[in-house]
């Protein structure tokens, strides 16, 4: 089962944005473009139609819907969502950024600019997604946007701040 909150860490893609829809509710875009509305305990994904096909087949929760699937967020875990979210993203999102996005899928800790290797792999991969490869890149980020990255957790940023000598900073 999966919940509102764990739904918004994985509507967190790079510049996705959460607005209103003309029914006041949350709606997540890539460029202006949506790919994600929530509605109560409902998402609906705006997805392929291979996509819709692969997810109606898959969950039961899942109903094909105009443009897209509705899931149900009891019906499916936090991983297999991320992946149906991100499915949704890369269809709306313009073509540079799901190339960043995939070359940012194999990126490996130490391998990517000078970003420390300590920071781990889901935190190399998300700085990489949002096209983040250096450490001075890092510096001009605030915490809030850096902690806001889904990969990168406070022992990643405590490793970024000890690579730039800040260490401990607020």
């Amino acid at each position: 089962m999966t919940t509102a909150r764990q739904l918004r860490k994985a509507l967190s893609q790079v510049r996705a944005e959460e607005t209103t829809d003309d029914g006041g509710r949350p709606t997540f875009t890539v460029d202006g473009r949506p790919f994600a509305v929530l509605d109560g305990s409902r998402v609906r994904l705006h997805l392929s139609a291979p996509d819709v096909d692969a997810i109606t087949a898959a969950y039961p929760a899942a109903e094909p819907a105009p443009g897209g699937a509705t899931l149900a967020l009891e019906g499916i875990d936090g991983q297999h969502l991320n992946h149906w979210v991100r499915r949704a993203w890369a269809f709306r999102a313009p073509q540079e950024l799901t190339e960043t996005a995939a070359a940012a899928a194999t990126s490996r800790p130490g391998e990517v600019g000078d970003l420390p290797r300590a920071i781990g792999r889901p935190a190399t991969r998300a700085l990489a997604d949002a096209g983040v490869t250096t450490l001075a890149q890092v510096a001009a980020m605030p915490r809030e946007e850096l902690l806001g990255l889904h990969g990168v957790g406070p022992k990643a940023v405590r490793v970024l701040d000890e690579a730039l000598g800040r260490g401990e900073s607020s």
